[in-house]
């Protein structure tokens, strides 16, 4: 049996993770971004919204495997939604703390690709001033804390990085697969 295999995507606000998912599934359909459980407001589009007790029911039950809180919200990585995009196909998770992709790693048994993908900080406040965001001050922030993170972990390990005001979706989309159809190889040889 093949060992589950999924990608995570680290990166600041605005770096692509979006886009470059978008252009892995457009590569192949068998990728798909994983949609976090969301518990809070606002936008709704790519979450599976959720209420406090369920994320309480989670963390009791042991089926958390991250959560953290941006933007008066709280993000969660859940145990039952990885087990059903693993069903789907290759899960495609977008984090922004190094702590998360730490806990995603070793908190569930899969094939992870690591991926950084990176943008200087005018880059992330053009991009989100381009698409409307009408929160970029708290996207710089996040920004601004993402290089904090990188800096807190020197000893981090990417299986790739790619920096996208250099390399198209498309391209980051295509060494991505690469690197996965390797570890794939690799893993069978």
């Amino acid at each position: 049996m093949t060992e589950k295999q999924g990608v995570v995507l680290y990166g600041p606000p605005a770096s692509g993770k979006d886009t470059v998912t978008a252009a892995l599934s457009d590569l192949d359909s068998k990728y798909a971004q994983f949609a976090r459980l969301k518990v809070g407001t606002g936008k709704s589009a790519g979450y599976r919204m959720g209420t406090a007790e369920q994320l309480h029911e989670l963390e009791a039950a042991g089926r958390l495997v991250y959560a953290n809180s941006r933007y008066d919200n709280t993000y969660v990585i859940d145990a039952p939604g990885l087990d059903a995009a693993f069903e789907a196909g290759v899960p495609v998770v977008h984090l922004g703390q190094v702590d998360g992709v730490q806990a995603l790693v070793d908190g569930y048994p899969a094939s992870w690709s690591v991926v950084l993908l990176w943008c200087p900080r005018e880059v992330t406040e053009q991009r989100s001033a381009g698409r409307g965001d009408s929160d970029t001050a708290a996207r710089l922030a996040a920004w601004d804390a993402t290089r904090e993170d990188l800096d807190a972990h020197p000893d981090m390990v990417w299986d790739l990085t790619v920096d996208t005001t250099m390399s198209g979706p498309q391209d980051a989309a295509r060494l991505i697969a690469r690197l996965l159809a390797q570890r794939a190889e690799a893993a069978t040889a």
